[in-house]
């Protein structure tokens, strides 16, 4: 490791930033994590965590304890600062770069030369040089890549986080790395920050290729997962079990196929390809029919929910559709996570609520219902009774594998549980 490195400042503490925090903070280096959320802050300033994620509670108890972590809500004076803030879409799919912007813009004042500056957020292309742009605008008393190349007194560059929520503790360490600097000097001084902690390799290449390689790497993932949702489709409308086709297909020794979902959530796989569209409309045809594809996969399932509900009217005449409970399994964008960020299955819980269906929602990972949702949604733990008419699975929990059965016909599973 670069002993260059002592103090480093984290902005954003999230699902990535966090995490990250807590792992240079247990490998030696002094860490201080920026949030504008102040109850995050304050959590972990007390050891806790505001994130359902493995271990990472037990791992933050222990460098707050220590001293080595701790958090607050403007920058401070350090060594290297790594942004790891949300980069969103805005309604017509072009990039949101606001929170880096606001990012940049809060750490430029605390700059010195020698500093490193990683941007972590999954970017569009030319999103590290835009940071760069921003803090050489901020700090004209100092020089930057673009400026001075490899003169610069800041060092700029991209190093994409690359884990699965879940394991994310265990793949910092264990995957490998793409280290992107706008100079050579930049990709070195990063590539020894996170040898740190990192067990696989560290990569080095240049900021737009690292930003690329996330984004192409999720719209490989992206263009899998819409060959099998409309596979699901395809099959509905010829009266073929998909699950049974998948498993026989995958028998083949170079054959593959994914399972069929919902449709596909989360910060990365449902925002990432919308970049690569955004900078290159004419060329990114696949991917945007991926996109489109996964996109419509939701409607595709209350249409199925709809049917479902038709049939039970039919043979329970005495009821309308204001009688009708459904059952929604899952909200969280993948099994056995609490995150629900561009969940397929939140959006369609919360469009079957706004039918005037009385939902009662299942998501073991959470104690409350994001604030948005109606009213006539009402969160129930696994173990209740439940007595809805229609059931719908929307996540595969291990909670739910093999621990139930549905006597009633009014099934709709979007994963294959059963």
């Amino acid at each position: 490791m670069n002993n260059q490195f002592k103090h480093i400042c984290v902005i954003g503490l999230g699902y990535i930033g966090l995490p990250t925090a807590a792992t240079f903070a247990a490998h030696g280096i002094k860490v201080t994590g920026v949030d504008v959320n102040q109850h995050a802050v304050d959590m972990i300033n007390q050891g806790k965590v505001h994130i359902v994620e493995p271990d990472l509670d037990a791992l933050v108890k222990v460098v707050v304890a220590k001293g080595m972590l701790s958090a607050r809500t403007k920058p401070v004076e350090a060594d290297a600062y790594i942004v790891a803030v949300p980069t969103p879409f805005k309604d017509d799919y072009q990039p949101d770069l606001k929170y880096i912007e606001a990012a940049s813009k809060a750490l430029a004042p605390y700059l010195k030369p020698g500093n490193l500056v990683i941007l972590e957020s999954t970017s569009p292309v030319g999103a590290t040089e835009q940071m760069a742009a921003w803090l050489a605008e901020a700090r004209p008393d100092l020089t930057f890549p673009e400026q001075a190349g490899e003169a610069a007194d800041i060092l700029v560059a991209h190093c994409p986080e690359r884990v699965l929520p879940g394991k994310v503790l265990q793949e910092l360490i264990s995957n490998d790395r793409i280290i992107g600097g706008m100079t050579q000097l930049s990709s070195t001084a990063a590539s020894n920050l996170y040898k740190t902690f990192v067990q696989g390799g560290c990569i080095e290449t240049n900021a737009r290729t690292a930003e690329m390689c996330k984004l192409t790497e999720n719209s490989f993932r992206d263009v899998n997962i819409a060959f099998a949702n409309e596979l699901s489709v395809i099959c509905d409308k010829l009266n073929i079990n998909v699950w049974e086709l998948i498993a026989l297909a995958n028998r083949h020794p170079r054959v593959n196929i994914l399972q069929p979902g919902p449709g596909v959530g989360g910060h990365c796989i449902a925002v990432d390809p919308w970049f690569i569209v955004a900078k290159t409309p004419e060329q990114a045809r696949l991917i945007r029919t991926a996109r489109e594809v996964n996109d419509a996969k939701p409607e595709w399932v209350i249409d199925q929910v709809k049917i479902k509900i038709a049939e039970f009217l039919q043979q329970n005449t005495e009821k309308t559709i204001q009688d009708v409970t459904v059952a929604c399994y899952g909200l969280a964008f993948k099994p056995d996570i609490d995150d629900l960020r561009e969940s397929p299955a939140l959006e369609i819980t919360k469009k079957l609520a706004e039918q005037g269906l009385n939902i009662l929602a299942i998501e073991p990972n959470i104690s409350e219902l994001p604030k948005k949702m109606p009213s006539n949604v009402k969160l129930i733990n696994f173990y209740q009774n439940n007595d809805a008419d229609i059931h719908l699975i929307l996540v595969d929990h291990k909670i739910f594998k093999g621990k139930f059965e549905i006597s009633s016909s009014y099934v709709i599973d979007t994963k294959g549980i059963f």
